[in-house]
């Protein structure tokens, strides 16, 4: 008798597994502001306070009542989702939107021109694409030039107007010959075979240590976590990771790899002569103001302006990816705004499409924007009708009474995170650190992993306690929070601005009893119980 295909696990079911272990494999029916809403065993709505907040896609909150009704609005009016090569004067507002929101924050009359998709991994995409297609461009012209150089070269040679120098030879690694000519040949042939040795060089791409950018092919190599990144290596070109926390590495990790020149054929006076050319081994530096992923960690000003400062004197862009910083979490609209860094390129995602619609934007100044991207690439369901005018609503609601959202999240995160140092305090044995800004919060605990009891340091020792605290906080507590991605001991909270006393008084509660069976080290009643 075969068994129908609706009984089987067939939708990841390992990852069920591996919430199963923890108590996290939990359905859930209905949501609500920051309240997700489960049935128990007597089919019961029972709420959660949710933490997680869609990995920072709910700056307004699960189901925001104005979104959904403009949801409805939308789709009672038959607006074209599939529209595609034709103009789209949605996407133009919403562009010209942010672009105020830009030259606000960031004090700049510049535009930024747009380029959509669908989610974070996608917009990343998109600037790792432009990036190196701006270095394609770059590198094609200067290629242009070098050959454009060695027919002037060779026609003045063979005039008797020019003479090669004999030093130029030693320059290109070969023995200058008897006959000009022939040698200037030989020369030309040296000139491009080590040319195009380097110009089939794969680009390079800097982040700091700790980085998130996704999980696609060309995404997950800036993503520092070597456990996701490292089986896909092979699949795109790589990054060199630089310790967050060391301006000075910057210089130091550029300087081993920015040893790479062209050779151009130059005329000075009436001598051929090698020249080098800068040859732009680095295709662009991405970073996160506040690193999601990584355990919640702030880049400092001194980081940022070392990285402005890097990137002005060896030509590539940086790229401020705001997925999950961005969109007012951390009390302005682009967390990059608290460290002065403006971005030649921002992405952002997640809470743009109001916790309802699926979309991103990659936005890139002007000055460094190449059109002719446009027709090299190309998204099927971006700058789609439905999502880019729902992500103007949100704009709206955030914009609303002068940034009145940005406040409460400050204002709110503020209370939130002096709530986690006092517990901090009262536990500096069990709570290592509290960080972040507005309502992107890190906690971050002490390693379990040579703990007295055995299910605690087990857990610890398999890299799932985060996820075993996690379980114990929604079990006991009806308190749902996750460990970052990369940094196992700390949770992330991520909530609404819609966060109330009561529901800060009830993460309290929830952390304090995590804590004191911490401290008593009772690994039965924090893994079972």
């Amino acid at each position: 008798m075969s068994v129908r295909a609706t009984e089987l696990e067939l939708a990841e079911p390992y990852l069920r597994q591996v919430l199963a272990s923890a108590g996290l494999d939990v359905g859930y029916e209905a949501a609500d502001g920051d309240i997700l809403y489960r049935l128990d065993e007597n089919n019961q709505r029972v709420p959660v306070l949710d933490l997680v907040g869609g990995f920072g896609s709910l700056i307004l909150g699960h189901n925001h009542p104005e979104i959904i009704s403009y949801a409805k609005e939308l789709l009672d009016s038959h607006v074209p989702v599939h529209a595609q090569f034709s103009r789209h004067p949605y996407a133009n507002e919403l562009a010209a939107e942010l672009n105020k929101v830009i030259g606000r924050e960031f004090h700049t009359d510049e535009p930024y021109y747009a380029v959509f998709a669908n989610s974070g991994a996608e917009a990343i995409e998109i600037a790792i694409k432009h990036a190196e297609f701006d270095r394609f461009v770059k590198l094609s012209e200067l290629s242009g030039d070098i050959a454009a150089h060695i027919e002037t070269a060779r026609a003045q040679l063979r005039g008797g107007h020019a003479v090669v120098d004999p030093g130029a030879y030693a320059a290109a690694g070969i023995v200058a010959p008897a006959d000009q000519e022939a040698g200037f040949e030989e020369l030309v042939a040296e000139v491009n075979r080590r040319n195009g040795e380097l110009l089939a060089r794969p680009p390079l791409f800097l982040a700091p240590e700790g980085s998130f950018h996704g999980k696609l092919a060309g995404s997950v190599q800036l993503t520092h976590n070597p456990s996701v990144r490292v089986p896909f290596k092979s699949l795109a070109a790589q990054a060199r990771f630089i310790p967050a926390g060391d301006p000075g590495a910057i210089r130091k990790t550029i300087a081993q790899e920015q040893n790479a020149a062209l050779l151009d054929l130059t005329l000075e006076g009436r001598t051929v002569t090698v020249t080098e050319r800068q040859f732009p081994v680095f295709a662009a530096f991405f970073l996160e103001p506040i690193q999601g992923e990584g355990g919640i960690n702030l880049i400092t000003q001194e980081f940022a302006e070392e990285v402005r400062h890097v990137s002005e004197e060896f030509g590539f862009p940086v790229v401020v990816d705001e997925i999950q910083s961005g969109m007012g979490r951390s009390g302005a609209f682009f967390a990059a705004s608290h460290i002065g860094l403006r971005g030649d390129y921002f992405t952002l995602a997640k809470s743009l499409g109001g916790g309802i619609a699926k979309i991103s934007v990659t936005l890139i100044r002007a000055s460094r924007y190449r059109r002719d991207f446009e027709i090299v690439h190309s998204s099927t369901f971006a700058k789609d009708g439905f999502s880019t005018n729902i992500a103007l609503k949100t704009l709206g609601l955030l914009e609303a009474a002068d940034g009145r959202a940005y406040r409460l999240a400050a204002e709110r995160g503020s209370r939130l995170k002096a709530m986690l140092e006092a517990v901090q305090a009262d536990f500096p044995d069990v709570v290592k650190d509290v960080r972040g800004r507005g309502l992107m919060l890190g906690v971050e605990f002490h390693d379990q992993s040579e703990s007295a009891s055995e299910p605690i340091r087990e857990t610890a020792r398999a890299g799932f306690f985060g996820f075993t605290l996690s379980g114990y906080l929604l079990r006991a507590h009806h308190v749902r929070a996750f460990p970052t991605g990369s940094a196992i001991n700390t949770l992330r909270l991520e909530p609404s601005i819609g966060l109330t006393d009561d529901q800060i008084d009830q993460v309290e509660e929830a952390f304090r009893a995590a804590c004191t069976l911490l401290r008593e080290q009772d690994g039965q009643r924090l893994t079972q119980g």
